[in-house]
């Protein structure tokens, strides 16, 4: 960091990893919200499998789309592409907001995926441009803190919102802080060159218009298009019982709101709003340079990445893990996913300019955080979804809310985790680092898998989690670390897509897995358990019968803890193996925030 730029360095990195935090909320934040939503889109709370699409939507947006939007902040610089994903993120809450039917969520919830996953890889790279790699570590710590504990208090906000308002609530609040940090980090950025850059030039960053110019007309269909698509979603009732402008909203043929005349507003002035973005001279949004720089990133290797990760995603997050590992039509999907990896092997072999440029991962440690971001992943989704079940299957049957509370002992430790792992990385290295933080975590699950239904109720329950937090918590800095220390500057945003992918996808293997491994626990326990018709004779039988139930469910809460366990050892020994003498940074370092081209 460079002493000329101050605290600005800090005041865009701490906007970015907030924004970060507030994205990962987004993933869980219609766990409470999903009943009304559900409603609103004509659902019955009794065909839970139709709304799977609101939550695998999220995800598919987020996951599949993290190695391009990498690579084009590796190719168009940080800023702009947190800037734009941020917008997508906002735009996705608005259509979310305004969702009057299942395809209309869906897509929003898919915008919002698509945004706030882009934020991740943009945000880790910029680290490494903001730092030198032997002060990389406590930065890396906290955005990947932010991240996990993010997502885990997505539901708590939603719990907030809901308390006051209703679900379109929470996509409001969505916009509203999507749009001010997107403002903020824009106007911070543009204070002062980047670290080691020259002055830009006049149009150095091309997704920035000439100082002094608006494309009023742009503003003006833009504004055309946001008004007249909101009448369409929202379909105000005043303005429809009103004679001369209720003939608006009839459908000129047949049925359907997007055949009406404020329909057909709203399709031409999206038309013209393209039009206006690919032809204009100097257009609100230099959608060409985009679109060269998507081309430029691979776009088709880019496709079949994402048509093999939206396979697996779809396979395991449509699964009802209580039932099977992966869904009815998993299989089909992961052979889909098949099919489209080798299609990538080959097209990344022949193509000239590839997603993932010959050589990125060829260091051990590189490759490595890979496969140790998988499995740490497979075991971190353990605590974040099992120990709040466990919860509510012993002392907080009837709140959610109780048993989600649970879990704050283990996020307090995670982010302090961070902070140590950072520093231990600069001594210690990242493979010991994340092998203590993985033998901490194995512990704690250790610990947890010898729970009984009082344990929640003493002080000792707070060892394990607390451990637990802090384990995790030493592993999240060293693993983004390796990567960035040992691949090029040039693809430090691709890089870090892709370690964040692996996490999920390891979360999304893992607890299917490990939740398979304990329903076999729970149905054998639920063996021996006799009928209810022959025990429940009097309200003590019934009594023992829920208990031995109750029961039933703990043991599978500790086969899960021990599975976990078996991963977070697992992930520690590969981090030493694969880490083994990554203590020195082999590669240049990165110069600047807005373009990479200078």
């Amino acid at each position: 960091m460079t002493p000329a730029l101050g605290n600005a360095p800090r005041m865009l990195l701490g906007l970015a990893a907030g924004a970060v935090a507030f994205a990962a909320a987004d993933t869980y934040v219609v766990v409470l919200a999903l009943p009304d939503m559900m409603g609103s889109a004509g659902i019955p709370l009794d065909q839970l499998q139709r709304a799977a699409p609101i939550v695998s939507g999220f995800l598919l947006g987020y996951v599949a789309m993290l190695p391009l939007i990498g690579r084009i902040a590796d190719l168009r610089g940080r800023v702009p592409v947190l800037v734009f994903s941020l917008v997508l993120f906002a735009l996705g809450s608005l259509v979310t907001a305004l969702a009057y039917d299942l395809p209309s969520m869906v897509s929003g919830r898919f915008l919002q995926g698509v945004g706030g996953g882009g934020l991740v890889p943009a945000t880790l790279a910029l680290v490494a441009d903001l730092y030198p790699a032997n002060r990389r570590g406590v930065p890396l710590g906290i955005v990947s803190a932010v991240q996990e504990v993010g997502s885990v208090l997505g539901p708590l906000f939603g719990a907030v919102v809901l308390a006051v308002a209703d679900w379109r609530a929470i996509f409001a609040v969505n916009l509203i802080v999507g749009l001010v940090l997107a403002a903020a980090i824009r106007a911070l950025a543009l204070r002062r060159p980047g670290p080691g850059q020259e002055p830009r030039p006049p149009g150095a960053d091309p997704g920035e218009p000439p100082r002094g110019r608006r494309d009023l007309v742009g503003l003006a269909l833009v504004a055309l298009t946001l008004v007249a698509g909101a009448l369409v979603f929202v379909r105000p009732g005043p303005i429809m019982r009103e004679l001369r402008w209720g003939e608006m909203f009839v459908p000129f043929v047949g049925d359907g709101r997007w055949l009406t005349p404020v329909g057909a507003v709203t399709l031409a002035a999206a038309a013209g709003l393209v039009v206006r973005l690919l032809t204009a001279a100097h257009p609100l949004v230099d959608v060409r340079s985009w679109g060269g720089a998507m081309r430029e990133a691979d776009l088709l290797g880019s496709a079949l990445l994402g048509v093999a990760l939206g396979g697996i995603i779809l396979a395991f997050a449509t699964a009802d893990p209580r039932l099977e590992v992966f869904s009815a039509q998993g299989a089909w999907y992961l052979l889909g996913a098949a099919v489209a990896a080798v299609c990538l092997v080959v097209h990344l072999r022949r193509s000239p300019a590839p997603l993932v440029p010959a050589g990125t991962l060829r260091r051990t440690p590189a490759w490595g955080s890979l496969v140790v971001s998988f499995f740490v992943g497979a075991a971190l989704i353990a605590a974040l979804i099992d120990i709040p079940l466990f919860a509510r299957t012993t002392i907080y049957g009837d709140s959610q809310l109780s048993a989600a509370l649970v879990l704050v002992r283990f996020l307090v430790a995670l982010p302090v985790g961070a902070v140590l792992g950072g520093y231990l990385t600069r001594s210690w290295g990242p493979g010991r680092t994340t092998a203590s933080g993985m033998a901490l975590a194995a512990a704690s699950f250790l610990l947890m898998s010898r729970w009984d239904i009082t344990a929640l109720e003493s002080w000792s329950a707070t060892v394990p989690l607390v451990l637990g937090g802090l384990g995790f918590g030493l592993a999240l800095a060293p693993v983004n670390a390796a990567v960035l220390a040992f691949t090029d500057a040039s693809v430090h945003g691709l890089t870090s897509a892709l370690v964040v992918v692996s996490r999920m996808v390891g979360m999304l293997v893992g607890i299917s897995a490990l939740t398979t491994l304990g329903l076999r626990r729970y149905y054998a326990e639920q063996a021996d358990i006799p009928g209810v018709r022959e025990v429940c004779d009097g309200r003590s039988r019934c009594a023992e019968f829920t208990l031995l139930l109750k029961q039933a469910g703990i043991a599978q809460e500790q086969t899960v803890f021990l599975g976990a366990a078996g991963c977070a050892l697992l992930a520690g020994v590969l981090a030493l193996v694969l880490f083994r003498g990554a203590t020195s940074v082999p590669v240049a370092e990165s110069t600047g925030l807005g373009s990479s081209r200078g």
